[in-house]
């Protein structure tokens, strides 16, 4: 049976910034890979794209689900969901929640990733990870829609925030994802509304590369490692050995 991961972003391009390299490595181990994208962040995130002559609201959300949409291609991503809720502020209705608890269940994903649990400085991706955190409890109970496939449990990683250090986010998890880089730092150039962003994030995966190697002893036998991302478990996980 095909192994599954879901993805909740909160805006078209959060994907690749955080987890593009978590995609791609499992995209290559044979896992379908499904991104929701929560919205385009066509009025928070696109300044480049506004400065345009003549743009307005629908032109930018069509560059950038063109752009999530190459980046997507990229990474090997299996299904891209853009679901056009809005940003600035991301608002969901209750009807809007349950379509997502629908994807989940259609998914059933192995592990789910989204953003820190609070980031005063887009409140976007905050409220992503609360819907995601409620939609997963919803998609669990047998109550909901009997007759579904209920979710399991499937551990939520939160990927790295932006400025990391005011998030309250500390990673549990570092992932080499240096076999996969070349498809990330492609899928980073996709973004073209953000290229201020492009250095900013190959710079953390060369600083996480880092922190693996520095941590690898006993778990990866030392190996070096070029470039890497970090993820917070969100629940205790479960193993028979240590």
């Amino acid at each position: 049976m095909t192994k599954t991961a879901l993805i909740i972003s909160a805006h078209a391009a959060d994907f690749v910034w955080r987890c593009g390299g978590a995609i791609a490595l499992h995209a290559n181990k044979g896992y379908d890979v499904t991104v929701v994208c929560l919205s385009f962040g066509e009025r928070g995130e696109s300044a480049k794209l506004w400065k345009q002559p003549g743009m307005d609201l629908q032109k930018v959300k069509s560059a950038r689900r063109r752009e999530a949409e190459k980046a997507a291609t990229v990474l090997g991503v299996k299904s891209l969901i853009c679901l056009d809720f809005g940003d600035y502020p991301l608002q969901m209705s209750q009807e809007d929640k349950y379509q997502l608890v629908d994807i989940i269940r259609d998914v059933q994903p192995a592990f789910m990733l989204s953003h820190s649990q609070y980031d005063p400085y887009n409140t976007d991706h905050m409220y992503a990870t609360q819907v995601a955190l409620e939609t997963r409890m919803i998609a669990q109970a047998w109550g909901h829609n009997p007759g579904q496939k209920v979710l399991g449990s499937p551990q939520l990683y939160l990927f790295e925030p932006h400025q990391t250090e005011q998030m309250g986010w500390k990673p549990s998890v570092f992932l080499d994802i240096t076999a996969v880089w070349d498809k990330k730092r492609r899928a980073i150039e996709c973004m073209e509304g953000q290229e201020h962003l492009w250095e900013y994030y190959t710079r953390v995966a060369i600083n996480r590369a880092n922190h693996f190697t520095r941590n690898s002893g006993g778990q990866s036998g030392g190996r070096d490692c070029q470039y890497a991302e970090g993820f917070q478990a969100v629940f205790p996980e479960t193993r028979d050995e240590l």
